[in-house]
């Protein structure tokens, strides 16, 4: 969009015709015209959050590269190494290829001194002829030995190495300057082996040399700690660990990567809206029971959601049999913690949930400032070394304050992601519709060593439960972001830009990009243009391309009608037939507009006006038709907005949300109008009709 495309094309071709010269040069500092570069770099991502400069610097300086590398280790590369790849490097380091096939005598001498011993045949298959190797003998170029109980061609220059390494008797003849004795004859032969072979097992070495598995494997070992050879999993299709060269691996992912980009054509923004939902076993895929649960509170580690979506809305898409006892059952357990991220307008507030042994290193750090009064610095100090206190036990050691003062301390280092409870009863009750926060209850008689309560004190359903500090956050940096980056990837399938700033993520996508280029140059996910018009810097896990790619294509060829709903800059126009409609909270992690996808264009309203803009916004929703946004339904359902009048597309959108409305999710939606007019004169008042709503003087209601 920016470059000189066709400049840069002739350029390569002068490069490839030998008309340019390219002259590789080190030099200090960055030239004029790579520092423009570089500082676009740091327009483009270094300022693109809240956090100043420097602070970023600061971030992106405390990650330890060498704990990164533990931490992402020598991945299993199985999946992602490219097949023909792998054959391609192969035959290149065993001189296989017609442009490397031996066309003269010296070209054959250079071949056994690169690859070592060969019999006569495999020789052969290089381009060898006999007469060749023969010639080669006579000019004590080459010799013939027996070694693994066959005849195989040497280089004279090996003939003490394979001495000393193998105790194979050698010809007579050999000029003393080639018998001189060699440091590490073993190592030699085994990191020659190495770097002419694609990924190996210690047996296949021990075989070709005649040596024990032990030795080939203490060698090994050796050359690992020297950097030389590197150990895991690699062949595409193997079993077990294998062992490589470094730089044959190191050629090998570029390769396979170079391959995959190649390979994966930008799929239309509709297939992303298509596969999110289905990544994140959101409706047809929902999951069932604990272990569903379990593994949707696994893919929202760290997402934050407003409370009041989070059981009505957000865990019922992703659990068919959900219900509140569940969730309460896992916290009390011990195995899931709920922490706050700051409150919304009324009782609300923004919430997430963690599973307990990965919470430490997901939560953001608290928000101090949110709970700075005495009375909440008395709770933290009486909640310090782990105690978990009723309400009743918490007030007495905060010295008997008064109960709604301190249900407001409590919530307030709640919103702060400072405390926790062990279920989710309190936050229940503060979103409980129309019931007071508070109630009267009558006075205690006094029991042993406690004061009776006074007359009329307020009894507090929304500090139920037990109170509990949340846990440390871990300090190293490296650590966290590892865990964050790969939750994200576990959340998304695909990772972008905008999904990372649509989850609030501090620090930004520049925060997580470091991590995410590491993963990939270790093989846990690829990089690459997966979505048009989204950028090229997208991170997907293994399968989740193919899986995209197949909802884009995958789809019946009848009624096919136009996706209006879907105009993007870049996008190029594509149709697909309806299918199922989501209903989604606006702020759900798998709702990609707004996020990861710009909100569709909507026409101009007809007065002129500026109209209203749909947003991720707590308790709005939106409904989508096979990937297609169809409706937004603005906070409270008064108001509606559109983007398509095809029936085929709004029916179903409608439907759904009735449906939504009966099974009690979204309580009674009373409508009033509709892009911006009155509901009843438009097209989508017709379909609400349609589905069931019914005329009222102010719109259209439909009840519970």
């Amino acid at each position: 969009d920016v470059f000189d495309v066709p400049g840069l094309v002739g350029l390569m071709a002068d490069v490839r015709a030998r008309r340019v010269r390219l002259v590789e040069v080190d030099t200090p500092a960055a030239s004029p015209f790579a520092r423009s570069l570089l500082f676009g770099y740091i327009g483009a991502f270094m300022y693109e959050g809240d956090a100043p400069l420097a602070e970023r610097r600061a971030q992106a300086l405390s990650l330890d590269t060498a704990l990164l590398a533990e931490l992402l280790g020598q991945a299993e590369l199985r999946e992602l190494v490219d097949g023909d790849a792998l054959a391609e490097i192969e035959a290149e380091l065993q001189r296989l290829t017609p442009e490397r096939a031996a066309r003269n005598a010296d070209d054959v001498a250079d071949l056994l001194r690169f690859l070592g011993d060969l019999t006569t045949g495999e020789a052969a298959t290089r381009g060898a002829t006999p007469h060749w190797l023969a010639d080669l003998e006579d000019a004590r170029r080459a010799i013939r030995v027996r070694l693994a109980g066959e005849e195989r061609w040497l280089a004279i220059e090996d003939a003490g190495r394979l001495r000393d390494a193998l105790g194979v008797p050698l010809p007579v003849g050999i000029p003393e300057a080639f018998l001189e004795p060699v440091r590490d004859p073993v190592g030699d032969l085994v990191g020659r082996y190495a770097r002419t072979h694609g990924p190996f097992q210690v047996g296949d070495v021990a075989e070709r040399l005649g040596l024990g598995s032990a030795v080939v494997n203490e060698t090994l070992q050796r050359l690992a700690a020297a950097g030389r050879v590197v150990h895991g999993e690699f062949r595409p299709g193997g079993s077990g660990l294998e062992w490589c060269d470094a730089e044959v691996l190191r050629s090998l992912r570029r390769r396979s990567l170079a391959k995959l980009r190649k390979e994966v054509e930008p799929a239309p923004v509709v297939a992303l809206a298509r596969f999110l939902p289905s990544w994140q076993s959101v409706g047809p895929s929902a999951g069932r029971g604990f272990d569903g649960l379990l593994r949707a509170i696994e893919q929202l580690q760290g997402a934050a959601v407003p409370a009041s979506a989070l059981e009505k809305l957000v865990l019922p898409a992703r659990v068919v049999d959900y219900s509140p006892a569940m969730l309460d059952e896992l916290c009390a357990g011990g195995e899931v913690l709920w922490a706050g991220h700051g409150s919304l307008a009324g009782p609300d507030g923004w919430v997430s949930l963690y599973l307990a042994e990965s919470a430490e290193l997901l939560m953001p750090p608290p928000d101090t400032e949110l709970a700075e009064t005495p009375l909440a610095g008395r709770v933290l100090e009486a909640l310090d070394g782990g105690a978990a206190l009723f309400f009743r036990s918490l007030s007495e050691r905060v010295g008997n304050p008064d109960d709604a003062d301190l249900v407001r301390a409590i919530w307030d280092l709640v919103w702060a992601g400072l405390v926790t409870n062990d279920t989710l009863t309190p936050l229940r009750a503060r979103l409980g519709a129309g019931r007071p926060a508070f109630r009267r209850v009558p006075p205690r008689p006094a029991r042993l060593g406690r004061r009776p309560a006074a007359a009329g004190r307020l009894g507090a359903p929304a500090g139920a439960g037990r109170w509990s500090l949340l846990p440390a956050r871990a300090a190293d940096d490296t650590r966290r972001m590892h865990a964050l980056a790969d939750v994200l990837l576990d959340r998304h399938g695909i990772v972008t830009r905008g999904a990372v700033q649509a989850e609030r993520v501090r620090g930004g996508f520049a925060a997580v990009y470091t991590v995410l280029k590491a993963m990939e140059e270790a093989g846990r996910c690829r990089r690459g243009y997966f979505v048009e018009s989204l950028g090229a810097a997208q991170f997907a896990m293994p399968g989740a391309v193919d899986r995209m790619r197949a909802l884009a294509t995958d789809r019946p060829a009848s009624d096919e009608l136009p996706i209006g709903a879907l105009s993007f800059p870049g996008a190029r126009p594509r149709t697909a037939p309806p299918s199922r409609a989501l209903v989604l909270a606006a702020t759900d992690p798998a709702n990609p507009y707004g996020g990861a996808l710009p909100w569709p264009e909507r026409p101009e309203p007809a007065d002129g006006g500026k109209g209203h803009r749909p947003g991720r916004k707590a308790e709005a929703l939106v409904v989508l038709v096979d990937g297609a946004l169809v409706l937004y339904v603005e906070r409270g359902g008064k108001s509606l907005l559109s983007w398509s009048e095809e029936p085929a597309l709004l029916q179903p959108a409608v439907d759904s949300l009735a449906l939504a409305v009966r099974d009690g999710s979204l309580g009674t939606l009373a409508v009033e109008r509709a892009d911006g007019q009155f509901v009843l004169t438009t097209a989508l008042g017709e379909a609400l009709e349609t589905a069931g709503f019914r005329p009222t003087p102010r719109g259209l209601r439909l009840r519970a």
